[in-house]
């Protein structure tokens, strides 16, 4: 199972996630799947088992990342890694702290810039999912106002516009009260 498991790419966290998605698939109903097996028409039980195994991968990896929903085959590679990009992201925990410092910069400098940086975290984590994923998507990823739009189901552009504009007042807000100077910059 884990050789199958790791023939799928990804890291450690990756496939182990797979293996326990398969063995608690395999558990349900009484182990009905792998009761299901008759030698006669099926073939050698590894290989079966190794199919099954590699079936419930993929399902794993459906229930992750989701179906592509275009019927156009040469739009569903970027839509799975919209997606791929989108799940992963709302998942990655970047430590700010983490982000090495340039050197040669004055101590006071770097004092500041922690503080601002802890504000910003604590501002941003009190902010929903959505609008953090948005956040990221148009500034971290640098995608348009549309292709935002369409990642997250807005209706047009214009209301990524209108919402980023009332999530980035209330960030300002949040850094003022914070006690960061000049939160506009």
């Amino acid at each position: 199972m884990l050789r199958v498991a790791r023939s799928l790419g990804g890291g450690h966290d990756a496939v182990m996630d797979r293996y326990a998605f398969v063995l608690d698939q395999l558990r349900q109903d009484d182990w009905r799947r792998l009761r299901g097996y008759d030698r006669p028409g099926a073939g050698e039980f590894t290989l079966w088992f190794m199919l099954v195994v590699r079936r419930l991968c993929f399902d794993q990896h459906r229930h992750v990342y989701g179906r592509a929903r275009t019927t156009d085959p040469t739009d569903r590679g970027a839509e799975r890694a919209a997606r791929r990009r989108l799940v992963d992201l709302v998942a990655a925990d970047v430590d700010p702290e983490a982000v090495a410092a340039p050197a040669g910069e004055a101590p006071d400098v770097l004092l500041v810039r922690a503080e601002r940086r802890r504000a910003l975290t604590a501002a941003l984590d009190a902010l929903p999912p959505r609008d953090r994923l948005m956040l990221r998507l148009r500034f971290g990823e640098e995608l348009s106002a549309r292709q935002v739009a369409e990642a997250l189901g807005f209706p047009t552009p214009f209301h990524v516009y209108r919402r980023l504009d009332v999530v980035l007042r209330s960030l300002r807000a949040s850094l003022e009260r914070a006690g960061v100077e000049d939160a506009q910059a």
